[in-house]
């Protein structure tokens, strides 16, 4: 072996030495077991506490340090749940996407409940999920937090787009694959009609909840919901 090949593997041994030091790996346990249950409370005790420190501080600012403090845990342990600030940012997103909207709400295999009724019953349900959703304080909270730090840290808006959005209109474009095919719907792009769909839902009353106006009440999200499935099934029908 050469003096060089030499210095390279002892440098990645190093390395990978180091990594394991400072994450290491989460043992796994069987459903049943008493660890399993306290690591996925001590899981869930940082998420909430980096939700509160990223809403409080930003990206950016937020320490994990201090993430650790509020949960209760050690550094240690909070580098075994998670690679890094984005990863637990990762997290935070989609657990703040797993909360349920309501009794319409995606039942276990994660099919949403108006998945299998017609256009005109499906689509105002959805809409007002959607709309609960991204009107809800942590959306918004994290919208503006993404928002704020996008030009630092481009990779979350990337990341906040494929977990939030992203999952939703791969939602709303499945079942359009579905209806088009029955109801003989011509369309060239189904995400374009996914995302047109988003737009007429949150027009208007998007951005005055986002700037502080305003988050329109339930009977506004109802009714808006249903102006706009009336809407977008027009456009469908009309092509």
């Amino acid at each position: 072996m050469t003096a060089v090949a030499v210095v390279c593997a002892t440098v990645i041994t190093v390395e990978l030495n180091v990594k394991r030091v400072m994450c290491p790996m989460v043992k796994t346990w069987s459903a049943d077991n008493p660890k399993a249950a306290l690591m996925e409370r001590k899981r869930a005790l940082i998420v909430d506490a980096a939700l509160k420190a990223f809403l409080d501080s930003g990206y950016a600012e937020a320490s994990v340090n201090h993430i650790a403090a509020e949960a209760g845990v050690s550094i240690k342990t909070l580098y075994r749940h998670f690679d890094s600030k984005d990863d637990l940012f990762s997290a935070v997103m989609q657990a703040a996407c797993d909360q349920p909207l309501g009794p319409h709400a995606p039942i276990q295999d994660g099919t949403p409940a108006w998945y299998d009724l017609p256009p005109d019953e499906a689509l105002p349900i959805a809409g007002e999920e959607y709309l609960r959703h991204v009107l809800s304080r942590t959306q918004l909270a994290l919208y503006r937090v993404v928002a704020r730090e996008a030009d630092r840290f481009p990779d979350l808006g990337r990341r906040y787009q494929e977990q939030t959005s992203g999952s939703i209109y791969a939602q709303f474009v499945r079942y359009l694959e579905l209806w088009a095919e029955r109801e003989d719907w011509r369309l060239v792009d189904k995400r374009r009609a996914a995302q047109t769909f988003a737009a007429l839902l949150k027009a208007g009353i998007f951005d005055e909840a986002l700037l502080g106006l305003g988050v329109a009440s339930p009977q506004e999200i109802a009714e808006r919901a249903e102006r706009a499935s009336r809407e977008i099934l027009l456009l469908l029908k009309a092509r």
